[in-house]
């Protein structure tokens, strides 16, 4: 059987013509059929049409062996989009008893220049299935490579959340969200698998039993950029539908009044108190002067608590000039609930 990692090797080496090739003898290419006239042709590289040509060939006869391995490989470097070619690599696979282990060394020498591709990810899990939980480090770290290379890549995230789930390796991934979050605190991605982790782990307890300290995880990021969306958004994501717990934490609006004592980077505490207001929240005259000290001359005194959520929404169109529209329906709907 050819070597999966070295036949994927086969398709970063000069291109040698299949019909001169020995393990390709007796096989005859099968063209593309574009029909009589074909209204605009084509140009296909001479080695990406021969490839095809010689794939077709073997896929129609459904021959399931080494050198179909290898044209797969062939195949996948010329066009790794390619599905009908990942899906008879795996059928080939299957026919050979494959080292999957070995397979997974192919996955990611493509990864290396397609580390987006839906049909790569598809066969790494279908592999990564076949290992089983002997798999599940190896996943982890191949994951970790990828986002050196793009935090936010969300196949690679995808592809974590699954083994986690189906393959374990929980122990360090809270500590590993808590390091990408040290190296780029804007991390979206990590703020997501982190929320993640503390309502999938079999090992942490659900949600119930980690908000205390997240809620005071979140805080602490927010407090250092409160200009960031993401722990304002993960902050609000703690408390699930549980509204009154919302409203009822003192430290969620201790943590707004902060910010907006301090005059700047304000927008998303503005935007947390007046969806608070609009749960039932009652602001303390803190809140309230903290809020009508940052209203420009022209927007009037805030008075009834509705009149504040309206504030609110004033101050948010000129601060938030790109979601100005949505900050008046905003206004609309507390105006139409007073």
């Amino acid at each position: 059987m050819a070597s999966s990692s070295s036949s994927e090797g086969e398709g970063r080496r000069a291109w040698v013509p299949l019909a001169s090739r020995p393990e390709f003898a007796g096989v005859t290419p099968l063209p593309q059929d574009d029909g009589p006239s074909p209204v605009v042709a084509i140009a296909y590289r001479d080695d990406f049409r021969e490839t095809m040509d010689y794939f077709r060939s073997l896929y129609s006869s459904r021959e399931l062996s080494p050198r179909s391995l290898l044209l797969t490989s062939l195949a996948i470097s010329v066009n790794p989009a390619n599905y009908t070619v990942w899906h008879f690599r795996r059928q080939v696979l299957e026919a050979l008893g494959a080292d999957w282990t070995e397979e997974l060394g192919f996955t990611e020498g493509v990864a290396k220049r397609n580390a987006k591709n839906y049909q790569l990810w598809h066969h790494r899990r279908w592999v990564a299935e076949k290992l089983g939980p002997d798999a599940a480090s190896r996943e982890l770290e191949f994951t970790r490579k990828i986002f050196c290379l793009d935090a936010k890549n969300y196949h690679a995230w995808s592809h974590r959340q699954w083994v986690l789930q189906a393959l374990g390796g929980w122990e360090d991934e809270l500590d590993y969200c808590a390091q990408l979050l040290e190296e780029d605190v804007f991390n979206n991605s990590a703020w997501n698998q982190r929320y993640f982790v503390i309502t999938k782990s079999p090992s942490l307890g659900g949600l119930n039993a980690m908000r205390d300290s997240e809620v005071d995880y979140a805080i602490e990021a927010i407090h250092a950029n409160p200009e960031n969306e993401s722990p304002w958004r993960y902050l609000r994501g703690l408390y699930n539908d549980e509204n009154e717990a919302w409203l009822n934490d003192s430290r969620v609006h201790s943590a707004c009044l902060r910010v907006l004592k301090a005059k700047r980077n304000f927008k998303f505490a503005l935007s947390t108190l007046l969806d608070l207001l609009g749960l039932g929240f009652k602001p303390n005259q803190e809140i309230k002067d903290a809020i009508t000290s940052l209203r420009t001359s022209d927007l009037g005194e805030a008075g009834s608590d509705s009149d504040l959520a309206n504030s609110i929404c004033s101050i948010l169109g000129l601060e938030d000039p790109m979601r100005a529209n949505y900050w008046t329906w905003r206004k609309q709907q507390a105006s139409s609930s007073s």
